[in-house]
């Protein structure tokens, strides 16, 4: 049986010094609080390495349909990371949603 899945991938940069405390703690409580979402699997955080771009960091994650996508953007957990974290401390991000093929 071939499905497809979403995998929705963000990059960006914080308002915090790369590496710092207050960094990290950010990239902890995404992983945290992102994954507490039940429709999200494969959750992971990435540090850029290339020289090809300048944002710092990654979030990855995949959805089994359309519909968890959306519920996950609707997500009572999700909005108020958003609210209260995202848009407070990221200075500026690059959303990328793809469908990926699996055949199961």
């Amino acid at each position: 049986m071939n499905t497809e899945v979403i995998r929705h991938m963000v990059i960006f940069n914080l308002k915090h010094p790369t590496g710092s405390q207050e960094a990290e703690k950010f990239l902890h409580d995404g992983r945290s609080i992102l994954t507490s979402i039940p429709v999200v699997q494969n959750f992971e955080v990435f540090n850029q390495v290339s020289s090809k771009n300048d944002y710092d960091y990654g979030f990855s994650m995949e959805f089994s349909s359309q519909a968890d996508y959306e519920a996950y953007n609707e997500h009572p957990l999700h909005v108020k990371f958003v609210q209260e974290r995202w848009l407070v401390e990221v200075e500026r991000f690059l959303e990328i949603d793809f469908q990926v093929p699996v055949s199961r």
